[in-house]
């Protein structure tokens, strides 16, 4: 382990130019060797000098062959396009955090306030024409459907993250309710059904997109997915 992180701090340091790999020297050692064009320098690697590593020094620069130190460390040498790539043993590529230990990405999270947002218009406008007895009409509540309805496109075109897709489902979920809250009512009204005032209160789907609401908008604050039951 000791050794693996010596490498990997040596490796960090290098940086690639074709072939060669040029080391920095001092200031000293770069004017007295300016003239040099070649050495019986080696390069060893942690203190282990069973596999030295041949150094060339130029114009006060020392180099080293990427193949002769791919095969000191025991690692793989790769050429891709203009990439070189030197793989440690057991190191593998770089990994990168778990996906769904990220949270909400931030670009998921402004789109899907912005959702949140036009969904909490539509219902508004629904409950305020029921409170207030007013007509419902299918062209007026559908802008605010149409307008949900892009705002949760966005969303699904900025989700990234685990998070992101798993909160991206409840969104769709609470989009379909508000769908069917709205088309129930608007139904009632062209047939001419009786709507009281308060019927939203009594309203179980009604209540299921309160409560889904208030779970979206506490994951939002977390920045971490939750499955609510009551977004299902």
């Amino acid at each position: 382990m000791i050794r693996r992180k010596s490498i990997l701090c040596l490796i960090a340091a290098l940086s690639l130019f074709g072939p060669l790999i040029a080391l920095s020297q001092d200031a000293t050692q770069s004017q007295n060797a300016s003239q040099d064009t070649s050495s019986n320098l080696t390069l060893v690697l942690n203190g282990q000098s069973d596999q030295p590593v041949p150094v060339m020094r130029t114009n006060g620069h020392s180099y080293v062959e990427l193949e002769a130190l791919a095969h000191a460390v025991q690692g793989t040498l790769s050429f891709r396009g203009n990439r070189v790539e030197l793989t440690l043993p057991g190191a593998g590529t770089a990994a990168s955090p778990s996906s769904s230990n990220q949270g909400f990405s931030k670009g998921f999270l402004r789109a899907a306030i912005e959702f949140m947002g036009t969904l909490r218009e539509w219902r508004t406008a629904l409950a305020t024409a029921i409170q207030n007895s007013f007509p419902l009409a299918t062209d007026w509540l559908g802008q605010y459907r149409m307008r949900a309805s892009d705002s949760l496109r966005l969303a699904g075109v900025a989700a990234s993250t685990d998070a992101d897709r798993n909160a991206y489902q409840l969104l769709g979920n609470e989009s379909q309710n508000m769908s069917q809250l709205s088309d129930k009512y608007l139904a009632q009204r062209a047939n001419l059904t009786y709507i009281a005032q308060d019927a939203l209160e009594n309203d179980d789907l009604n209540q299921r997109i309160v409560a889904c609401g208030h779970a979206l908008g506490a994951m939002a604050g977390s920045g971490q997915f939750v499955d609510d039951p009551s977004c299902h």
